[in-house]
């Protein structure tokens, strides 16, 4: 049902009907007072098994994601130009980064957990630190949009892809450029191997070029994609190879030598995003058809197919131990799997700020810190409930400080209106 419009600049008021000696009234503090009042008497809510309807990730699209190697963090980029930072597993919000000014089209987290980076349709690379998100460099010199990024695994060098036809390699931490590797048309996915001595690129020329490092010499090109190659990804122990892009299904490589092992499913027709298993068993990708597809490795079979998203599955990455994985996509969410089964967990990645009008959350304080979560979900042993309900544009809430511990939630006592009353 749609909503009536009303005009955010005034303060809109809600109001209860009460009958009193002069006859009926309209009374707004006793309306808060008695939602007060249910607030301290209801029972616990139960957790929730999911993002409500309305609640978001980011503005936009989830173009990128990255798991921290410890485990306690996932990283996520939009095409809202923003990255952030969620704790892991529960999806509570830590940190939002701002600062580009157009997507963010990709995020990576080095191997040593202290540096993130992302690129930017803004034609830079920035470099924070982490856990704080400070920003340390802005890394300018391309001439396009930056589609990619990739922490090589030494902790010595990041690369980054471009539409300007070049892959850069930036010294760490200084951020200083080390050299310009040319020769393909748009690199839109770069990958390091496990020792640092190989990157690969995918280009919109329909290759995959092989780079040996630190000296940037091309190795081989590698032929077979009838379109752009937007991802690409290698295995732990750097034998495999996987690649892909929009309309063809993705393919499989040996390394060094570039052999064409195997093309997936002829009736799978999309491979917008890629990534491996740490223990090389099985290939993630993301499909325009908003499904995430398990195929086992290296044989290329489909093992499982994990529907959930409403639009274009546009990030996919595994958790260090390799027994979740994560999704971002063009409906704004991310969602959380545990494998090898393939149940989508209970997680919410929300942002209040990002998500519909009458959407909310709650906030609650623990070792200095606020989380903002979807309302009802339960907060850890010894934190504080500070807001019952962080409201939307269309939704008034009780506020009510104190309580909390023991695993209990904030109850959230919404009071929607809308204006004119």
């Amino acid at each position: 049902m749609s909503k009536p419009p009303h005009d955010e600049r005034e303060a809109p008021e809600v109001y209860a009907i009460q009958r009193g000696s002069s006859g009926w009234t309209l009374n707004r503090r006793n309306l808060l007072r008695a939602a007060a009042a249910a607030a301290a008497t209801a029972p616990a809510r139960p957790a929730v098994t999911g993002c409500a309807a309305g609640a978001y990730a980011h503005t936009f699209e989830v173009a990128a994601l990255a798991f921290s190697p410890d485990g306690s963090m996932l990283v996520s980029g939009g095409a809202d130009s923003l990255v952030k930072l969620w704790r892991f597993p529960d999806g509570a919000l830590l940190k939002t980064l701002a600062g580009h000014h157009s997507s963010v089209a990709g995020v990576a987290i080095s191997l040593d957990g202290r540096f993130l980076a992302s690129a930017s349709m803004d034609e830079t690379v920035r470099l924070w630190s982490l856990p704080d998100g400070a920003l340390l460099s802005t890394l300018e010199g391309h001439t396009d949009v930056v589609e990619a990024v990739a922490f090589s695994p030494n902790g010595r060098l990041l690369a980054s892809g471009s539409q300007d036809d070049t892959v850069r390699l930036w010294s760490l931490p200084d951020g200083a450029l080390l050299k310009t590797l040319e020769g393909q048309s748009g690199p839109a996915a770069v990958t390091f191997s496990p020792d640092s001595e190989l990157l690969a690129s995918g280009g919109s020329d329909t290759t995959v070029r092989l780079w040996s490092m630190p000296d940037g010499a091309l190795i081989r090109t590698l032929a077979g994609h009838s379109w752009g190659v937007d991802a690409v990804a290698i295995s732990r122990d750097g034998r495999l190879l996987a690649s892909g892009g929009y309309y063809e299904p993705a393919k499989l490589w040996s390394l060094p030598d570039g052999k064409l092992l195997n093309t997936l499913s002829e009736d799978v027709q999309e491979g917008v995003a890629l990534a491996i298993s740490p223990d090389g068993r099985l290939l993630a990708s993301g499909d325009l058809d908003g499904a995430v597809r398990l195929w086992s490795l290296p044989d290329g079979a489909l093992v499982g197919t994990l529907a959930g998203h409403s639009e274009p599955v546009t990030a996919v990455a595994f958790s260090q131990d390799g027994r979740l994985l994560a999704s971002g996509s063009g409906d704004k969410s991310i969602k959380l799997w545990s494998l090898p089964d393939g149940t989508q967990l209970p997680a919410c990645f929300m942002d209040v700020a990002a998500s519909e009008p009458y959407t909310q959350g709650s906030q609650y304080s623990t070792g200095g810190q606020t989380y903002t979560v979807p309302c009802g979900s339960p907060i850890p042993a010894g934190a504080v409930c500070t807001c019952n309900c962080v409201p939307g544009t269309w939704c008034s809430c009780v506020s009510q400080g104190g309580g909390g511990g023991g695993g209990g939630g904030c109850s959230c006592i919404p009071v929607t209106y809308y204006y004119p009353n």
